[in-house]
């Protein structure tokens, strides 16, 4: 079974000082984030990679990762394509409203891959690391892909503890799972922040024993279809409304837990034990590093990242 792994790398992050926060170098030999996932996804098994991009990052993507990885895929045998995200691709008869800047979020950016993907995908932000074990897991529960199941949909739960930034607030869909360990809710929470004895959201006390989201989804190829359906949807919702036509974002998982609350799709949460990082502050960089470091030292990784595939 063919299985791809798309990367979400079309922002640039406002809190990381101004850089592209997703090319910031943080392994021994000028890795970056992404390249431990590609890395860890080729171990898993997929063996396709889509990178969404913008077009006027390219080159600066091409240049940190796009030429390297190609070539390191050549190798292996994994397929490279790009997808690109534009805030005028918009379903037909919309136009994007005047004075809009902010990207539509990553209901569309995964909706630019239409016509490219063909097969089950785990989608992934490009400056999040997931760990090894997530990767094994979906990929795991996607080569059991058939159409008849295209509604059969999973996520990696991390448990929250495990997720959240020593240098600032951050956002995390917290999901509610039941006891056969299928999603029932996710409810998009900002401005968590992490506390002497736990976490807190805007004052209020947050289990951080939660799964928490962290836009790692393995998707079926029939859902692309239903992200075209929802973002006319997401339209239909926000026109007229001046402030919302400018700022609201069609995200991932508001659409799936749409459909998981008409009961047409289901999501299985695979937990994984893993400690999330990732740089969403340019505080967070080093420890990032350190991070990396410590991994390389234990054997989770050797110093020359693709040597062992």
């Amino acid at each position: 079974m063919d299985t791809a792994l798309v990367i979400m790398a079309a922002g640039i992050g406002s809190r990381f000082g101004g850089g592209i926060k997703q090319l910031a170098a943080v392994g021994p030999n000028g890795e970056i984030i992404m390249d431990y996932s590609i890395h860890d996804a080729i171990e898993a098994g997929f063996n396709k990679i889509i990178f969404i991009i913008r077009k006027d990052i390219e080159d600066a993507f091409k240049e940190a990762i796009g030429n390297r990885i190609e070539t390191i895929c050549d190798r292996l045998n994994v397929e490279i394509q790009y997808a690109y995200q534009d805030l005028q691709d918009l379903p037909a008869g919309i136009k994007c409203p005047e004075g809009r800047t902010k990207p539509w979020g990553t209901g569309q950016a995964v909706l630019a891959c239409r016509g490219i993907i063909q097969e089950p995908f785990v989608v992934i932000n490009a400056d999040d690391y997931y760990g090894k074990e997530a990767f094994r897991k979906i990929h795991d529960f996607l080569v059991d892909y058939t159409p008849a199941r295209a509604s059969n949909l999973c996520m990696a739960g991390f448990i929250l503890g495990n997720t959240l930034s020593e240098n600032g607030s951050v956002t995390r869909g917290i999901c509610a799972v039941d006891k056969k360990g299928y999603l029932t809710d996710v409810v998009e929470t900002y401005e968590i922040v992490k506390t002497e004895t736990g976490a807190k959201s805007k004052g209020q006390p947050i289990d951080t024993e939660s799964f928490a989201s962290m836009n790692m989804w393995g998707l079926t190829p029939e859902f692309v279809d239903l992200l075209e359906e929802g973002f006319i949807d997401f339209f239909e919702e926000i026109t007229g409304d001046e402030t919302k036509e400018l700022k609201a974002e069609y995200l991932l998982p508001t659409y799936i837990d749409r459909l998981l609350k008409k009961e047409t799709m289901s999501v299985k949460v695979l937990r994984t034990s893993d400690r999330w990082f990732g740089v969403t502050y340019q505080e967070d960089k080093p420890i990032v590093i350190e991070s990396f470091a410590k991994l390389i030292e234990k054997g989770v990784y050797q110093k020359d990242l693709f040597g062992d595939l």
